[in-house]
């Protein structure tokens, strides 16, 4: 069976300069994340001459040496996996939080940096964020190793806006799968090709539904399966007149109110001659 990987590139301003954040959703074991990196690199160095690597999967030292040794400048932000060592780095930190949840109730976090390097893996030592988090489940703590310096990004805002940032991108690749996006069963590329093309104009579309009819409601953050069912896939009858075309939605219909705002922005909408 062959190895699925999922890449989202965002075009983002990096100190005032063009760039690119890619992420890139593939289990390290595969091998494939670097060649398929590099390829990515490889495709046009202008653009991509600052690029954040964000992988969800094994961090493995093959990564960080590509992005060290890249021909352009390729930093990387990566979740590291917890262990005895980095949590006993934070356990000051975690006390911290606990006792700042015990006064408000509210979960509370606390970010801590330092220099860290395994004990085997890593060639070298690398500076880690981590965020000590205390919910009402308990302690919830947090690493990433990055290539970015204190000086250009302090802990609480690389980890919050650069490494959350990546689970929001994450959520786009899941509704993808929500768009049939994983439907290439067929025995031919193009085809496998084809249905990924029509899945993509669907999100598309979706996404411009989202943003433009689904401004200011209860559905403007909505996943698309959710619009899916409560806009989309509803029972209607259509009758079409010579000015106007008249749709009829069921009386046991819970959303008519929101369908006739969505309906009344779009058509709000000017268009494009």
């Amino acid at each position: 069976m062959g190895v699925h990987a999922h890449i989202h590139c965002q075009r983002i301003s990096v100190f005032g300069q063009p760039a690119v954040r890619m992420t890139i959703q593939m289990p390290a074991s595969a091998g494939g994340l670097v060649p398929g990196a590099q390829g990515i690199v490889a495709q046009d160095y202008s653009l991509l001459a600052h690029t954040h690597l964000c992988q969800v999967a094994e961090l493995d030292e093959p990564v960080l040496q590509f992005a060290h040794g890249s021909v352009v400048a390729v930093d990387y932000v990566l979740g590291l996996a917890k262990n005895a060592r980095l949590k006993a780095e934070i356990a000051g930190e975690q006390e911290q939080a606990a006792a700042a949840y015990g006064q408000t109730g509210k979960a509370a976090r606390v970010f801590k940096e330092f220099s860290y390097q395994t004990q085997e893996s890593w060639s070298r030592a690398r500076r880690v964020v981590a965020k000590a988090e205390h919910l009402e489940k308990g302690a919830n703590p947090r690493f990433v190793v990055t290539s970015l310096s204190a000086a250009t990004w302090e802990a609480r805002a690389l980890y919050e806006e650069i490494y959350c940032a990546r689970g929001e991108m994450e959520n786009r690749i899941k509704e993808q799968l929500m768009l049939f996006a994983d439907r290439t069963s067929t025995a031919f590329l193009r085809s496998n090709q084809n249905r990924l093309y029509f899945s993509s104009l669907a999100y598309l579309l979706m996404e411009a539904l989202r943003r433009l009819g689904l401004k200011a409601t209860e559905l403007a953050q909505a996943q698309a399966a959710t619009i899916r069912l409560q806009v989309l896939k509803i029972g209607a009858l259509i009758r079409i007149t010579v000015r106007k075309v008249w749709v009829s939605l069921a009386g046991g219909y819970p959303s008519t109110e929101l369908w006739a705002r969505v309906l009344t922005a779009l058509q709000a909408i000017p268009l494009r001659g």
